[in-house]
């Protein structure tokens, strides 16, 4: 198993791509905490899910937003089950507000969220890694980060940002032995996407070169692999999971 020993904190792990990100980590032998922000109830059952798989597996909760619950996350996450070797920054919010309706509170969290969460998160695991001198780190961003999205603007401004956070965290921390990578899905079946007008998802779908949505668990697959050491001479990079699609009208 390429994780046994390791502990591994999965932000948002309660559903969709965190979910199915937990659970191939727990099949490779990773005890996980599963992380929520509102949802314990789905997050209690990952980890009923995950205890079958013989891991331990342990709910959190926290705003990411929030620097000092973070960090009340990351103390019980490393008394209860090890120091953190293993870190996805999954948690998020998509922020879609009409450009016109944007308002500068909106901003303010939507980047609380989505870029300021992923740098206390990071900043609460960096210390255990660095003693441990081992880390594994995968930031989920977007490919709305590289596309024009005036409706996203908050979302795709802070996946930009969680780019080129991976790409200025890989040179300090390599000494470390810290890698850190990140992801850009594109439409992908999850809660958050199916939440939106069913036109729109028709549209994305229609757009994607390979003619369908992606699945959690295909996005997980290429998280996992960041993660061993499979991609061991991988570090700053941003991994681009979209079915061919990057722009689109």
């Amino acid at each position: 198993m390429r994780f046994e020993g390791k502990v591994a904190l999965v932000t948002g792990a309660s559903r969709g791509i965190g979910k199915a990100t937990a659970i191939k980590l727990a099949n490779e032998g990773a005890d996980v905490a599963v992380h929520y922000l509102t949802s314990k109830d789905r997050a209690e059952d990952v980890c009923r899910e995950l205890r079958t798989l013989g891991r331990r597996a342990i709910p959190v909760q926290a705003d990411i937003a929030d620097r000092d619950a973070v960090t009340r996350m990351v103390a019980q996450v490393t008394a209860e089950l090890g120091p953190i070797g293993l870190l996805v920054n999954n948690a998020g919010s998509d922020g879609f507000r009409k450009f016109d309706e944007l308002t500068p509170e909106w901003w303010d969290r939507i980047i609380a969220v989505n870029l300021t969460g992923v740098f206390n998160v990071i900043w609460a695991v960096k210390k255990g890694m660095i003693e441990q001198r081992f880390g594994r780190i995968v930031n989920v961003a977007s490919i709305a980060a590289l596309a024009v999205r005036p409706d996203l603007l908050p979302y795709s401004a802070g996946k930009a940002g969680v780019i080129s956070l991976t790409k200025s965290c890989c040179e300090p921390l390599a000494q470390h032995n810290i890698r850190v990578n990140a992801v850009a899905p594109g439409a992908i079946s999850t809660d958050m996407l199916h939440s939106t007008p069913p036109e729109v998802v028709e549209h994305l779908r229609l757009a994607t070169p390979l003619g369908r949505l992606g699945e959690p668990q295909e996005i997980a697959s290429v998280i996992v692999f960041l993660l061993s050491e499979e991609a061991s001479y991988m570090t700053g990079t941003t991994v681009i999971v979209s079915g061919g699609r990057i722009l689109f009208p």
